[in-house]
């Protein structure tokens, strides 16, 4: 699931758009939006045209809050998943629009949580934006799309508002950060030296792809680093969750060093992985839709790496951390490449038993991922006993934000069998919530960590024995806790040696949080990664 630590991509859904005057007559029965991109605009742009509509006084009320009671102006109008029904979006594809051209937008045809004709008449803020490169549902708005100011407008109208796409948004540069503190600048400062981003291509995933496909990321060398000496260090391989990508990985690469070099983290290179793709997060799973991006890690990229940087270069020197989707990618490749890495600490993986996907029984009769057998709504998200948001509107808002990189439609890209108008066969119907039986088998097969387990362990068993580490709250936002409960039962069932933590009250985002410290978790987990790695070793945390 999202990352979303708050600050990054923990999944949230954003979006701009703005509004003008009033044209068009709606139809009877209908609440059209008329779009017009600037006539300014040098080209022609296409994308998928988004419309957002939020209630004015909850709006406003929310602008206050976060603003610390400064101010109610709203300057945007987003989609989020963690208050889905919030705010209503309408959204159409646009293939070629021109500059001062503008397109209508039917409310009714595509629309979340109602059809913008069924709206409670009042008072709304309105911004639009054109997801130029479909990359919305996963990052949110970015560079290069067009988007309005914020407007506000009373809905339903008679007549067709129009909103006007009057800027691009620009480039924004992960080193420079504005609202970054003094001493947050500083330790970017400090580690830029230090970090050496990934820019390598792949020869198996381009043969795939049919071009070239390029694997991004960074490496952090620790403090003291000699490319030119004889020490060689143990290499830590972190992928991040949903959301996150290369650029938005730049803090965790300042905070990383910065412990380091306090001491408060032991010292090893750092491999901070992009695993994002224009279909979500590709997991380093070798997919039929994805391509194979476990071989392409393992088999290509290590290699790479290891003979450019004075990294161990041995199992007991190569570990696995990732958190969210991330954490599942780095059980998925502890498990799935055993002799490969010394172990993988793992937190709040996204499901590893299919039995409990959020909650729900994928392997069940009938089984559905909208209600449960008494008809009552399936919950995703929640915030400790508070229920945000069930996996129907999760859906459902993804599907209108748009068909690639959502966070459901990601795991489908990665898990299920190919169709035959390609793309990945779904594993649920997104009207009703059916689960199709055919590709959760499948999903089972080859993608079901517990299941492999219990099928395969006497092979595994000599290589992968005591090498599993896994963090989960128990109260994790997206309930995966549960699936890591069931996870644990089959490796107890199978005497395997492993180490299962569930953190007492402590949700997918603060996790690693211990009293001020909001990466003690991973301070802690690194001693244990290099207490494998150089048993022998006097260093000790410098808190002690």
């Amino acid at each position: 699931m999202n990352m979303r630590l708050k600050t990054a991509a923990l999944p949230l859904i954003l979006a701009l758009a703005s509004v003008a005057s009033a044209q068009a007559a709606t139809a009877p029965g209908k609440q059209f939006i008329k779009v017009q991109l600037d006539a300014s605009a040098s080209q022609a742009s296409n994308g998928r045209l988004l419309v957002f509509a939020r209630d004015a006084k909850s709006a406003e009320s929310e602008a206050f809050e976060k603003s610390k009671q400064k101010s109610s102006e709203v300057t945007m109008v987003d989609a989020d998943p963690f208050a889905a029904t919030a705010t209503a979006v309408t959204a159409r594809e646009i293939s070629r629009i021109q500059p001062g051209q503008s397109v209508d937008i039917d409310g009714d045809d595509l629309a979340f949580p109602t059809p913008y004709s069924q709206l409670p008449p009042g008072d709304y803020y309105v911004q639009a934006v054109l997801d130029v490169d479909h990359s919305y549902n996963y990052t949110g708005r970015g560079t290069g799309d067009w988007v309005s100011d914020v407007v506000k407008l009373h809905l339903p109208a008679a007549v067709a508002p129009t909103l006007r796409l009057i800027k691009t948004l620009p480039a924004n540069d992960p080193w420079k950060r504005e609202s970054a503190s003094d001493s947050e600048r500083a330790a970017l400062e400090a580690v830029r030296p230090n970090a050496q981003s990934i820019d390598f291509t792949s020869p198996g995933l381009s043969a795939f792809w049919g071009r070239p496909i390029k694997m991004d990321g960074w490496v952090l060398t620790p403090p003291g680093y000699d490319a030119k000496g004889k020490a060689s260090y143990p290499t830590v391989y972190f992928t991040h969750g949903f959301g996150g990508n290369a650029p938005r990985l730049v803090p965790l690469l300042a905070e990383l060093y910065a412990a380091m070099a306090s001491g408060k983290m032991a010292p090893m290179i750092w491999v901070l992985l992009d695993e994002s793709s224009p279909t979500g997060t590709h997991e380093f799973a070798d997919s039929v839709n994805n391509g194979p991006w476990g071989q392409a890690l393992t088999a290509e990229l290590i290699p790479h790496l290891e003979k450019n940087f004075r990294m161990d270069a041995k199992a007991s020197g190569r570990f696995l951390n990732g958190h969210s989707s991330g954490g599942w990618a780095t059980l998925w490749l502890q498990t799935r490449y055993p002799q490969l890495f010394g172990g993988t600490w793992s937190t709040s993986p996204d499901p590893s038993d299919f039995r409990d996907f959020t909650g729900v029984d994928l392997y069940a009769p009938q089984a559905n991922v909208f209600r449960k057998a008494d008809g009552s709504a399936y919950p995703l998200v929640r915030d400790h006993d508070k229920v945000l948001g069930t996996f129907e509107e999760f859906a459902k808002l993804e599907r209108v934000l748009g068909a690639y990189g959502g966070q459901l439609a990601s795991m489908e890209w990665v898990f299920s069998p190919r169709s035959q108008a390609g793309g990945p066969q779904q594993m649920f119907d997104r009207d009703t919530g059916s689960v199709d039986p055919a590709v959760v088998a499948y999903w089972r097969e080859n993608f079901d960590i517990a299941h492999r387990m219990k099928r395969d362990w006497p092979a595994l068993k000599s290589d992968l024995d005591g090498k599993i580490h896994l963090f989960v709250g128990t109260a994790d936002t997206f309930y995966l806790d549960g699936s890591a409960q069931k996870l644990q039962a089959v490796m107890e069932g199978l005497n395997a040696k492993t180490d299962f933590r569930f953190i007492l009250n402590k949700t997918h985002f603060d996790l690693y949080q211990q009293g001020g410290n909001k990466m003690a978790l991973l301070d802690q987990i690194s001693w244990e990664m290099y207490a494998v790695a150089r048993p022998k070793s006097v260093l000790t945390p410098a808190s002690k």
